[in-house]
Order: structure tokens, then sequence, then C-alpha cells
């Protein structure tokens, strides 16, 4: 078994997963064929491994990618990341891929504690401070001033805690791509924020208003600041977490329609009823409509935490599919040393005799 690239000779590393072949950090197989390699980090070739060191590898490979819930696949190639940092390349037909509900669940469930941790802080600073102001007028009448001191001392610490955690809880920052820097509060991003449909990448542009009585044109963002954008503003709006019944609907929702991608796009188009208001400004009356599709403020919980997992996967499958051309090229390169080097261990004539059975067949 070897652990140095046959092509640039740096170390091909080592993985915990395929136990029965821990070299590479990311490897290649054909189930149909019987065929592993391991891809060179360093140079990106694919090295061949040995016949004898395969089959049991590559059912295990197979067995480790249909396990893994985020991957991506084209006609001919399949990528899918382990959660131990392995990368699986899968040559043949794709599979269906699946959503990796488990993955959400855990991070909404953490984000509730942290709510709910952030809400005893500012009660436990409420009773805090009134303790102090009791503590104080007692020193002052019945001496104790020392009393009174630390009290004061500890309520304090409280308050600025608890400002501090609900800050971080209600703000939402984030970069355009030029580096302008963007900061929105919780009702702004939940009661003002529109997503619309775009054609240009991500498939979709942020509308942020500034309200029901402002003139101005509302923050629109686009393209790679869209994305950015809808990664700072959805934890905000989902902030609060979520228990377990309310994640088992997000993800119903992104099942019923059959991949992510699909979801995205009809969230995105659902709209509502009409919501016009008529508002003074300025002695007399305007009318400001929230009316159409894409408002954050009228999505069911259970829409808009779906709406998170579905982008978050989305841009994952993005990222992986951004290196799936190169390596269905790599593969197509390496397929071609791969016939040759299994042909030169079979006897002449097998082309034919396989060839000729299974047209007869």
């Amino acid at each position: 078994m070897y652990r140095t690239c046959l092509f640039c000779k740096r170390p091909l590393g080592s993985n915990e997963v395929v136990e029965a072949f821990p070299v590479g950090r990311r490897l290649a197989f054909d189930p149909a064929k019987g065929r592993l390699w391991v891809v060179c980090r360093n140079c990106e070739r694919w090295n061949l491994t040995p016949l004898e060191e395969r089959w049991e590898a590559v059912e295990t490979c197979e067995q480790h990618f249909r396990a893994t819930r985020i991957r991506t696949s084209t006609e001919n190639i399949g990528l899918a990341r382990h959660g131990e940092g392995l990368e699986l390349v899968r040559i043949g037909e794709p599979l269906r891929p699946e959503f990796a509900a488990w993955r959400y669940g855990d991070q909404f469930r953490r984000r509730r504690r942290r709510w709910i941790a952030a809400g005893s802080a500012g009660v436990v600073a409420n009773v805090a401070t009134s303790t102090t102001i009791q503590l104080t007028m007692g020193g002052l009448i019945g001496g104790a001033g020392a009393v009174a001191l630390g009290g004061g001392a500890a309520g304090l610490a409280l308050v600025v805690v608890q400002r501090l955690l609900s800050r971080q809880a209600n703000v939402a920052r984030f970069r355009r791509s030029d580096g302008t820097p963007c900061t929105f509060t919780r009702e702004q991003v939940k009661e003002f924020t529109r997503i619309r449909a775009d054609d240009d990448e991500p498939g979709f542009r942020i509308e942020i208003h500034k309200g029901l009585l402002s003139r101005k044109d509302p923050d629109s963002f686009e393209g790679d600041d869209a994305a950015r954008a809808i990664n700072a503003l959805l934890p905000l709006v989902n902030g609060t977490g979520a228990m377990a019944r309310q994640i088992r609907e997000a993800v119903s929702r992104i099942e019923s329609q059959g991949d992510p991608h699909r979801f995205i796009a009809d969230s995105i188009e659902q709209g509502g009823g009409a919501t016009a208001r008529e508002l003074p400004t300025s002695g007399r009356r305007r009318k400001t409509r929230r009316s159409g599709p894409g408002w954050v403020h009228k999505m069911p919980r259970s829409t808009r935490l779906a709406l998170e997992m579905a982008l978050h996967e989305e841009q994952e499958r993005h990222a992986l599919e951004g290196e799936l051309a190169q390596l269905e090229q790599a593969w197509r390169e390496a397929e071609e040393i791969a016939a040759i080097a299994d042909n030169l261990l079979l006897p002449a004539g097998t082309d034919a005799f396989f060839d000729r059975h299974r047209s007869a067949r």
C-alpha cells in the first residue's frame, strides 16, 4: 500500500473512515467496475490502487457515500464529504440528494438555548437592579453602605451582561463585496425584508425597506451581496431557535418539494393577501404597500426555518459543484490509464469474449 503520490511524490495523507484503505483524504471509486483511486490534494492527479486492495475499500466507500447527507452529483460523477473530513468521489449513476436534517436540528436547538439564556439573564438583571435599589435605601437609612455597594456592583454587572447579550442577538452585521459594512436590527429584518426572484446567481435578491413611513428606497442586495446578506439575516430572523416539532415540520416542507432548490424557488414566489395601509405623511395620506410574494414577515415560522436550511444546503452544494468539472476531466484521463492497466492482466481476446456474450444476452 503506497502512501505517496506516484506523480509528485508528496504524501497522500490518511483517513480513519475506510479501514481497509486508510490512505488519502480524497478517494475516487467506481462501484460498477471495482476501481479505486487516491486523488492527490497537491497535484490533483489520480493514483490507481492495486487490484488486491480495492474490493473491500470500494464497498466501504459506497456505504459511506450513501450515508452522507450533503453531496452533489452530475451525470457521471458525485462528490460527498464525510464528517471526518474524507472526500468521496463516486463514478457512475448519481444518487438522489438527501437533506441533512440532523445538522440543522442541532443548530436550531443551540440557538433556542442561547435565546433562553439571554432572556434569563435579563430577568436576573432586572431582579438584581430592584434588589440594589432596596439595599441602597436600606444602606442609607440603616448604615449598611458596604452591603449596598456590593449589591449595586453585582446588579450593574448583570445589566451590562444582559444588554450585551441582547445587542448581539438583535443585530445582523455583514459586508458587501466592496467592503461596505451593513448593520440591520431584528425589527428591520423581520418586518421589512423581502426576498425577490432573480435570474442571476444565487437566484434571488434581497430588499430591506426603511419602514412604513420612509420615502427612501430600500437597501438592495444582488449576486454575491445577496448571498452575504441572507447568511446574516436568516439566522437573526430564526434567532429564537426551534423545538424538535418545529424542526420536523420545516424538514417536511423541504422534502415535500423533492429538493431544496425547488423549495427555495416556491418560497420566494409564495405570496399572501394584500396588506395595503393608509398612513399620514406630511399632512396627506400615502399608501404604503407590503403586498406580493417574498415578505419574510408573512412566512410561517416553519417556512422561515426551512428556508434557512435549504439556502445553506444549496450554498454547500454549489461549493461542491465548483469542483465537479475539474474532477470529471481528471476522471476521464484516469479512466483511460486504468483501462490500460487492468487490461494488461487479462489474456488476449477477453474484450471480444465479453462483447460477444453481452450482445447474445
